[in-house]
C-alpha cells in the first residue's frame, strides 16, 4: 500500500514539469499563428495604424513576448486563465460552462466503445478465423482508416439525410425542447433529476450520432488489443490445465483468461480515452456540439489566444490525470508494478 501511495505522489509531482512544458509550448505556438489579433478585432478593414496599435495595447499585445509570458504565468498561478475576447467572459468560466457537454459526449462514446469492443474482441479471440473475427478486423480497419469528421459526415448523410432516423445535428437539444435546470451539466442526468422524460429522450437522440462517431474512432484499438491479449492468454499453460480439469467454459474465459488479459487492455483504455479528448474537437464542429473543443477551435480561427491556451492546459491536465488513474488501476491488477516503481 505504501508503494502505491508513493507512486501516486511521485506521479503527481511529475505533472508539474509536464504542465509547465504545455504552458510554454502553447504560448509560443499561439504567437506563431499568422495574423494579428488586433487587426482582426478592430472589425474595420480600413482602420489606420493608430487604431490597430490602440487595440494591441488594450489587449496587452504591445508588450515584449517575454513580458507577455510572465504576465500569463502570473495569472495562471492565481488560477486565472485570462479573458476571451470573443465571448467577453473569463476563460475559466467559459470552460466550466462548456466542459460538461464535452465530458458527456466523451464518456457516453467511451462507454459505447467499451460495450462493443470488449465482447467483440473476446468473441474474435475465442473463434479465430470465424465470421466474428473477420468482422472485428473490418471494424478495426475502418476505425483506423476513417478520420472522425469523415465518419461523422457519413453517419449524418445516411441516418439523418437519407433515412431520416436521426435528429438534425444542431447541438445537445432539439430547438423546441426546454433545457432542464443545470445541476451537473450532463443533460442526460439533469433531465432525469428534473423528471423530464421528453427532455431526456431529446438529449439522448441528439447524442446518438456524435457519440457513435467517437465510438467508431475508439473501437479499433480496443477491439484489436482485446483480441490479441485474449489470444495470448488462451494459449497459456494454465488455461489448458483449467480445461483439462473440466472447468466450465464461462469460468475459464471470464475468471481466468479475461482477468489475466486485462493489463494491456487497461493501458489501451487509458490511451484511447486520452486520444478521444483530442478527437472531440472535430466531432463537436461537425455536429455543432457546444463543448470546449468547438469553443477552442472558434477561438483559434478568431486569433483569440486565451481560450486556446486554456483549452490546451485543461486537456493536458485531464490527460495526465487519466494516465495516473490507468497506472493506479494497473497497480491494483498487478501490485508488483507499484512496488517496482517504488523501488
Amino acid at each position: 500500500m505504501l508503494g502505491v501511495v508513493t507512486f501516486i505522489l511521485r506521479r503527481l509531482l511529475g505533472m508539474i514539469p509536464t504542465l509547465a512544458g504545455v504552458v510554454i509550448a502553447t504560448f509560443i505556438l499561439t504567437r506563431l499563428i499568422p495574423g494579428d489579433p488586433a487587426v482582426f478585432f478592430t472589425s474595420n478593414p480600413a482602420a489606420d495604424a493608430a487604431v490597430v496599435q490602440a487595440v494591441r495595447v488594450k489587449l496587452g499585445l504591445a508588450e515584449p513576448l517575454w513580458k507577455q509570458f510572465l504576465i500569463y504565468v502570473g495569472q495562471l498561478l492565481q488560477g486565472d486563465l485570462g479573458n476571451s475576447i470573443t465571448t467577453g467572459q473569463p476563460v475559466a468560466r467559459d470552460m466550466m460552462r462548456l466542459l460538461p457537454a464535452s465530458a458527456e459526449l466523451t464518456v457516453v462514446a467511451f462507454a459505447l466503445a467499451i460495450g462493443i469492443a470488449l465482447p467483440l474482441g473476446i468473441a474474435a479471440a475465442l473463434r479465430p478465423g470465424s465470421l466474428v473475427d473477420h468482422l472485428s478486423r473490418l471494424i478495426s480497419t475502418a476505425g483506423v482508416s476513417l478520420p472522425t469528421f469523415v465518419s461523422g459526415l457519413l453517419l449524418i448523410y445516411f441516418f439523418y439525410y437519407l433515412a431520416g432516423w436521426a435528429p438534425e445535428p444542431i447541438g445537445r437539444l432539439d430547438p423546441f425542447a426546454i433545457a432542464p435546470p443545470t445541476v451537473t451539466g450532463f443533460l442526460l442526468i439533469d433531465t432525469l433529476l428534473a423528471g423530464d422524460r421528453e427532455g431526456f429522450g431529446s438529449a439522448l437522440r441528439q447524442l446518438v450520432l456524435p457519440s457513435a462517431t467517437m465510438a467508431i474512432f475508439a473501437l479499433a484499438p480496443l477491439a484489436r488489443m482485446t483480441r490479441a491479449s485474449m489470444l495470448g492468454v488462451l494459449g497459456s499453460d494454465f488455461i489448458r490445465t483449467a480445461r483439462a480439469n473440466g472447468l466450465r467454459r464461462r469460468t475459464i474465459v471470464i475468471s481466468y483468461a479475461l482477468r489475466n488479459a486485462m493489463l494491456p487492455i487497461v493501458t489501451t483504455l487509458g490511451l484511447v480515452f486520452s486520444y478521444m479528448l483530442g478527437a472531440n474537437v472535430l466531432v463537436e464542429r461537425v455536429f455543432a456540439w457546444p463543448g470546449v473543443g468547438s469553443y477552442a477551435l472558434n477561438a483559434l480561427l478568431s486569433l483569440d489566444y486565451a481560450p486556446v491556451q486554456g483549452f490546451m492546459l485543461v486537456m493536458a491536465t485531464i490527460f495526465v490525470l487519466v494516465n495516473l488513474l490507468v497506472d493506479v488501476a494497473y497497480a491494483m491488477l498487478d501490485p508488483r508494478s507499484a512496488l517496482l516503481h517504488h523501488a
